[in-house]
Order: structure tokens, then sequence, then C-alpha cells
């Protein structure tokens, strides 16, 4: 390997900008309701300012981690990703919001074993393809693997059942996988049997279900149709969105996070910085993102090697995915679903993933030459 470059300070720059507004966006928008179901307005405050401070020591320590030497623990990630997914799915798992989703004890002390998969199935993969890369091209050896393991994920991810995540990891590792040299023809059809397995599934969902999947299409086509069921709060994000106008109506002032929006610090935070922060808010948030995937493709095109394009490529494609879904659900261009804003939204283990996957990008971007200006 060359010797070292100092690492992409941009790219550092801008994921620290969002936490910070993450931390202030979180404490502004949860204030109102911890302070009166928790008699504790900081409830959430306190909590994030200890995940950032994890997050912050997992990125400076992944960044310091050549990322090659993930390679030697890339198996044992990779079966430890899927033994805390099956756990989950036991008595073991925490059930919150009909969803069981969380390990640990109590209701403080608890993380998400899919944040854990997106990072693990991140550094199997790149590992995988570095180590075959002349077989890729090969249906069964280089095709037929990671679509089996993209099928696992998506099963064991989607039986909490968290569709969003399950959706967001298998698109990742097709991008990764596309990246790593997959056959084009077999790209073509991958892709043609997933959006039309996805258009049959929403279809079926749309004419013969009456559960919750069928009435958030039903109410994303038209959530005027139940304004106080399935499209209360897309209603209440636009209303928040539109309220903000050009400059907002000024940090900790809005008016739906007041038990309009329910838990405002999370799924719909978007909602929240464009009623306080306003179209100007809204837009430095997504130049923020602009910034931090362009430095992220810029590293994973001029990686040394194919692991560190492939790892770059797969940090950059979940980040970049799950804010497209987050503000396309914020802003009624997709029909509801559970998905995090990057950085920003309140969760511990997904911040802590998201911080240390920055770190393995910043150590990728130590060992190539870019315009750091």
């Amino acid at each position: 390997m060359a010797r070292k470059q100092p690492q992409d300070y941009i790219l550092l720059l801008s994921v620290v900008v969002l936490v910070i507004i993450g931390i202030i966006m979180v404490f502004s928008s949860s204030y109102s309701y911890t302070l009166v179901k928790m008699e504790d307005g900081y409830y959430y405050l306190k909590r994030v300012l200890i995940w950032a401070g994890v997050g912050t020591f997992a990125m400076v320590f992944f960044s310091k981690i050549d990322y090659w030497r993930w390679s030697k623990y890339a198996n044992f990630i990779f079966i430890l990703s899927i033994i805390l997914l099956i756990l989950v799915l036991t008595p073991l798992g925490i059930v919150r919001n009909d969803a069981r989703r969380w390990l640990g004890a109590g209701k403080t002390l608890t993380f998400m074993p899919s944040d854990v998969a997106k990072l693990a199935s991140i550094i199997f993969i790149s590992t995988s393809i570095s180590r075959k890369k002349e077989k890729m091209q090969n249906f069964i050896q280089g095709f037929l693997p990671y679509l089996l393991i993209m099928a696992l994920y998506f099963g064991l991810i989607f039986e909490q059942p968290d569709f969003s995540t399950a959706f967001v990891l298998v698109v990742m590792i097709f991008i990764m996988v596309f990246v790593g040299g997959m056959k084009f023809s077999h790209f073509v059809g991958l892709a043609t049997t997933g959006l039309l397995g996805l258009a049959g599934m929403l279809t079926y969902i749309f004419f013969t279900g009456k559960d919750y999947k069928a009435k958030r299409i039903t109410s994303f086509l038209d959530p005027w149709q139940d304004s106080s069921d399935t499209g209360y709060q897309v209603i209440q994000s636009l209303l928040a969105l539109g309220s903000g106008g050009i400059f907002g109506r000024g940090l900790g002032r809005s008016v739906q996070k007041h038990f309009y929006l329910p838990e405002p610090q999370n799924d719909f935070i978007f909602a929240i910085i464009g009623e306080e922060l306003g179209f100007v808010g809204g837009a430095i948030v997504i130049i923020l993102y602009a910034i931090l995937i362009w430095r992220g493709i810029r590293i994973a095109i001029n990686a040394p090697d194919v692991q560190g394009c492939v790892m770059a490529t797969g940090v950059i494609g979940m980040i970049a995915v799950q804010v497209i879904i987050n503000i396309a659900v914020a802003t009624s261009s997709i029909p509801v679903t559970g998905m995090g804003l990057p950085f920003i939204s309140y969760g511990g283990s997904s911040l802590v993933v998201f911080m240390a996957s920055i770190g393995i990008l910043l150590n990728i971007s130590k060992h190539i030459s870019l315009d750091r200006s």
C-alpha cells in the first residue's frame, strides 16, 4: 500500500455538521412530548448526546484501522449478524409498536440487530468480492451466493416486520455486487425480477390486503381519504413543511411537534426541520447529504483496490438510499414506511453504525490521492 494521505476532511466536516443538526433537532422536536409523557424535556437530548459520543468513538476507531484488516473477521461478523437477527425473532426480542426489532435490556439499553447487519454485510460482501473478483461473471459462483445472502437478510428482517430496512439492505448489497463486477445480463435480470416482484406484491396488497400495508398504499394515493388514521402522519408532515415557508417559523417554534405529528424526532424529523428552518434549512440539509455522497463516490472511484471500492460503495449506497426514502416519505412522494434520516433522526444503534461506517470511509480516503481543497 502507498503512503497514507490525510483523511477526507470535507467528508468528515459534512458528517459532523449533520450530527450537530441532528442533536439540535432531536431536542427541539421531542421536548414537548418528553416533558409531558416522561416529565423530563431533556430525555432524548441526554440519550442522543451519549449515543453521539459513542458514535464519535466508533468513527475514530474505525478510521484508525486499515480497511482491509476487516477481511480477517468478515466471516465471523457475518455469522454474528445472522445470529442476532435470529435471536430478535425469539422471546429475547423486544416488542415495540407491534414490531419485534430490538435486543437488549430495559427501555434504554437496546439496539437493532438490523443496523448491525448493514455494517456486517458491507464488510462481508466487499471481502468476498475481493477474494473472487475473477469469478464475478459466473452465475453459480459469482452471482447466486449473493442472491442467497440477500434473500436470507431480507427474510429475517422482513419477519420482524421491517420491510423498509430489509429493502435498504437488499438494494445496498445489489449495488455492491454490481460495482464488484457482476455480469450485466445478471444485473438486468435481477433488477427486472425485483421490480416485477415489488410491483406484484404492492398490487396484491392493494387489491386483496386489509391490513396496515394495504392501508398505507391507499393513504399514499389519497391521504385525506382517511385523515384521522392512515393518512394522519402524511397530512401533518405536509402541514409542517408547508407552514415553514422559505425561512421557517424559527428554531423551537414548531406547532406540529406538539402532539400532532407522532414521534417527530424519528421518521418525520425532516418535516420539523422544514417547519422550523423552512425551505432554506431543508435545502441545507439536502446539500450536506449531497456533499457527503459526492465525496463518498469519489473515494469509491479512486479506491486502491476492489475491496476498498466495494466497501465505500456499500457505505454510500446505504446512506443515500435511506436519505431518499426518508425525505420521500416526509414529502408524501412514496407510501409511509419507518425509516430514520441518517445522522439526524433519533436512534442509538443506527447513529453508531452510520458513524462507524463513515470511519471506514475515512480510512479508505487515507489511501488515495484526492483534491481536498
